[in-house]
């Protein structure tokens, strides 16, 4: 009997992007599939990594979403377009968006906990913070930059939140976020989501789950045939 191989997925993502929101569902869809198909002979290890839409927002200020997709994408008309196609596809998906209270703000203090929630608590743990980070935002309007916010929903996760402020406050994971946003560049992930797997095949965009489906039964197979 060989050793089922195993496919890693890095998540090249940021909390207030929709698609990646919806990406993020579609994916856990594909993987739940996978795990019910006996055929399927691999061990699929998912973390996410930072990369930020707008790492020039401000750290101390949100502004409405609806006001930045009008400045960015031309207009309120246009704004308005683009948030009822997301919110449509969300709810294709089991989410609920609700823009009209959304808030951007950097993300980069989201992003440290992410990771300081990989390290200390695994990749389980990470995807249940990464999807209460991007409810807060696309949901219930909750500024994803005040540390307030993100202890209050690391806590509801099961994580210390005692330990999760003093990460905030003492800026910890600064030197490790930098490193992973290096890290998109040199993959050359312009746009997210993208799903770079075993780090050297990338999959852009929000697929369906058929076709996650389709690629990771195709890349088990190439891994069981080369073992």
């Amino acid at each position: 009997m060989t050793d089922r191989a195993t496919i890693s997925i890095e998540v090249f993502s940021d909390v207030v992007c929709p698609w990646c929101f919806i990406g993020k569902r579609r994916l856990a869809k594909a993987l739940g599939t996978l795990a019910d198909d006996p055929e399927f002979d691999a061990d699929v290890e998912v973390v996410y990594r930072p990369f930020q839409l707008d790492p020039r927002a401000p750290l101390d200020r949100a502004d409405p979403v609806l006001e930045v997709y009008a400045r960015k994408f031309g207009g309120p008309d246009q704004a308005a377009t683009i948030v009822a196609r997301t919110t449509a596809m969300a709810a294709a998906e089991g989410i609920e968006f609700h823009m009209d209270r959304a808030v951007r703000a950097n993300t980069a203090d989201a992003h440290r906990l992410l990771n300081w929630t990989l390290q200390h608590a695994g990749r389980d743990k990470q995807a249940e913070v990464k999807e209460a980070l991007m409810t807060a935002y696309f949901c219930d309007g909750e500024n994803v930059a005040d540390h307030d916010v993100l202890v209050r929903r690391a806590e509801a996760c099961g994580l210390d939140g005692g330990a999760v402020r003093t990460m905030l406050s003492e800026e910890a994971g600064l030197e490790d976020l930098e490193v992973g946003l290096q890290r998109a560049a040199d993959l050359d992930v312009t746009a997210v989501p993208t799903y770079v797997v075993n780090g050297r095949w990338s999959i852009p965009g929000a697929q369906d789950p058929d076709t996650f489906v389709t690629a990771l039964r195709r890349l088990a197979t190439k891994l069981r045939d080369a073992s």
